[in-house]
């Protein structure tokens, strides 16, 4: 996949020894342990090997996948955002991610925007979902504004409670 530009950022794929110390970063931040899990990794090679295992073979089956997102001007990475193809369902669920200093600038929205444009013409996809947790109102609110709206509460592999569906 080609980098993805919008006016204030850029989305490429995940290189993992570049973007390890990132990957540790962001994902032991509390509001990504609270609302997405705890994915256990506690190291720099730990983050490498999630990249090489959860966020690359996405790129290599179906030519997208989660996304490094940088500020366009400075290259600093300061979130993730991707179209995922999960276990058990049928379309692509559109990600993203923060690092709470970064959070309340619409980056989030920028970005998710920028990848479900990509998918529906790039990719030819007629229907891109969202998923969140029961009590994450903000991502909640961020799928609406894309234009989601709640479905339905459905099981999601890899998560013990239900999720909410967005389409």
């Amino acid at each position: 996949m080609k980098p993805i530009e919008t006016e204030r950022l850029i989305l490429r794929q995940f290189e993992p020894e570049r973007d390890a110390p990132f990957v540790l970063e962001a994902l032991n931040e509390p509001d990504f342990i609270e609302n997405v899990a705890d994915k256990g990794v506690r190291t720099v090679e730990q983050a490498a090997d999630y990249i090489r295992t959860k966020f690359l073979p996405g790129h290599e089956r179906y030519g997208v996948g989660y996304c490094v997102v940088e500020l366009k001007e400075s290259r600093i990475a300061i979130g993730t955002c991707g179209l995922v193809k999960r276990e058990g369902l049928d379309d692509f669920d559109i990600g993203y991610s923060t690092l709470r200093r970064f959070a309340g600038n619409g980056y989030a929205f920028e970005a998710a925007a920028a990848l479900m444009d990509y998918g529906r013409a790039e990719l030819g996809l007629t229907r891109i979902i969202g998923l969140t947790s029961l009590t994450n109102e903000k991502s909640a609110h961020l799928l609406e504004k894309l234009g989601l709206r709640f479905e339905r509460l459905v099981p999601v592999a890899g998560f013990a409670s239900e999720s909410r569906l967005f389409c």
